[in-house]
């Protein structure tokens, strides 16, 4: 812990969305949710925020709020959108004077029209404002692109170790004590950056994956380290600077984060096949889930498929029908699927009521991603407006995301919630709140990569992931890139470091 030499000016904020870089959908003011200083008091979950507000005035800080923006994964950000957010986090800012610390929350994953690298452009603007002096930390998302400009202009840059991202609080209270130990002098943080030349996703609850996060704990316990950061990249933003990378930030020892980065980068990459998803067909999900069935040992645990390549976390639509159509054709009971985006069908289902019967035209409307609407006879079984969907964390709170108006329908023995705001599933909560109880339930399918798994696995008798038809394949050899240097990263090379003794860092 920090302790209290000199009391410090803090400003806070966040401006972060993940960018899928080949979505239709644009990002535009209303798809952020804008959190202005005198809206904090209404605010009743920003745990980041209230974590580090709560640190400073246990020290005597001044915490001094700016701005929190926020939206969910899609397409580019509009230029004036993104220049307008940005520039009120500056202009809040410069309002007021000298500060000694700047603690942002970001993705890193953020673009838009004509900015490649947001979280760079910000943290260079920032720089520009508040001089050498002051320490600018950031928390990002490990799905995120670590670029130069980021490096270079912060002080501290530390990333989830978790995915499921259940240590956003975790990672958050590492954020502020390595700020304040830097500003009070008791710290000099040095950063060196391993690029991986690996492109993927890397659930981390397999044994590989969390011997890694073991790594990365054992490597913080040593003299002079003081964060060690394995950020995975995102897929579908198409940058040069995408990619798995490993991030060490040392007290005042670049040789030592320089090595230590080294040393887990090739040790990481060395379990590059091991680590991705194996990911099924949609057929072989499906038909494997059937077979799965009756020989579960519980039978109050339901096998779980996660449609992964209509993920709206990772910008896909949200609405696509293959896997729904397909249980509908094989004429599957005792089924549950959640969340299918569908605001006009959200819309008639308020209308008409709980109870009422409908024949709706269902999903498949925003990309040829999203095949073909579904035309189906549905029961109206419940309605929650303006829902919140949780998300548990490790720390025993949870953050939330609004569903917006959200139903559940019954169609042919499968329940079907379908939400007027893109979300991806992240917990049996939208199940139970809207009166499906999973235990009663022999199939599961939930539009999500991994974040679902924390609060599902333990009640399913097994997870198969789906790579089916959709916007956010898993697999990113099926990735139309343009700007992702591919003949120099796995998979597409299995090993690009085989004609190079060694690689250069990015060390600030």
């Amino acid at each position: 812990m920090v302790n209290a030499i000199g009391h410090k000016r803090i400003y806070a904020a966040a401006l972060s969305t993940e960018t899928n870089t080949f979505s239709p959908i644009p990002t535009g003011l209303d798809d952020y949710e804008v959190i202005r200083p005198v809206d904090r008091e209404h605010v009743s979950d920003d745990i980041v925020f209230d974590l580090w507000q709560q640190k400073a005035q246990e020290r005597g800080d001044t915490f001094l709020f700016g701005l929190g923006a926020y939206a969910q994964p899609a397409g580019l950000t509009t230029r004036a959108v993104y220049e307008s957010l940005r520039d009120e986090l500056l202009d809040g800012l410069i309002k007021q004077g000298d500060v000694d610390v700047i603690l942002l929350y970001l993705h890193g994953a953020m673009a838009a029209e004509g900015y490649e690298d947001c979280e760079g452009d910000l943290l260079f603007r920032v720089r520009q404002i508040v001089g050498p002096n002051t320490i600018i930390a950031a928390e990002l998302d490990l799905h995120c692109h670590l670029t130069p400009a980021m490096v270079e202009n912060a002080n501290l840059l530390v990333a989830f170790k978790e995915y499921p991202h259940i240590d956003v609080l975790a990672r958050a209270d590492e954020v502020f004590d390595l700020a304040l130990a830097a500003s009070c002098e008791q710290a000099n943080p040095v950063m060196a950056v391993f690029d991986c030349r690996m492109m993927g996703m890397y659930p981390t609850h397999t044994p590989e994956m969390r011997a890694v996060i073991d790594r990365m704990n054992a490597l913080e316990q040593q003299d002079n380290v003081l964060s060690v950061s394995f950020v995975h990249g995102f897929p579908f933003g198409d940058v040069p600077d995408a990619g798995g990378k490993v991030l060490v930030i040392t007290d005042n020892n670049l040789q030592l984060a320089e090595q230590l980065s080294e040393d887990l980068g090739r040790e990481i990459f060395q379990h590059r096949h091991e680590i991705t998803f194996k990911s099924l067909s949609l057929e072989n999900a499906l038909s494997t889930a059937l077979e799965k069935i009756p020989q579960r040992d519980d039978p109050t645990k339901p096998v779980l498929v996660a449609d992964q390549s209509d993920n709206a976390g990772g910008g896909a639509p949200g609405d696509s029908t293959f896997a729904l159509r397909w249980l509908l054709d094989h004429q599957v009971d005792k089924a549950a699927c959640a969340i299918l985006y569908d605001p006009q069908v959200v819309k008639l289902a308020i209308a008409a009521g709980i109870g009422s019967q409908l024949l709706v035209r269902l999903g498949g409307k925003l990309c040829v991603a999203s095949g073909d609407p579904l035309d189906i006879d549905v029961t109206v079984t419940a309605i929650e407006p303006n829902y919140v969907h949780l998300f548990p964390q490790e720390s025993g709170d949870t953050t939330w995301f609004a569903l917006g108006d959200t139903v559940a329908l019954h169609c042919q023995g499968i329940d079907i919630v379908v939400s007027s705001l893109r979300c991806q599933c992240y917990s049996a909560s939208v199940f139970a709140d809207l009166g499906i109880p999973i235990a009663e339930r022999q199939l599961i399918v939930v539009k999500s990569t991994q974040h679902f798994y924390a609060d599902f696995a333990p009640r399913c008798s097994e997870v198969i992931y789906m790579a089916g038809p959709g916007a956010v394949s898993p697999n990113v050899q099926l990735i139309n890139y343009h700007n992702v240097p591919k003949n120099s990263k796995f998979p597409w090379v299995d090993d690009p470091f085989s004609n190079q003794d060694r690689l250069s860092h990015k060390a600030i």
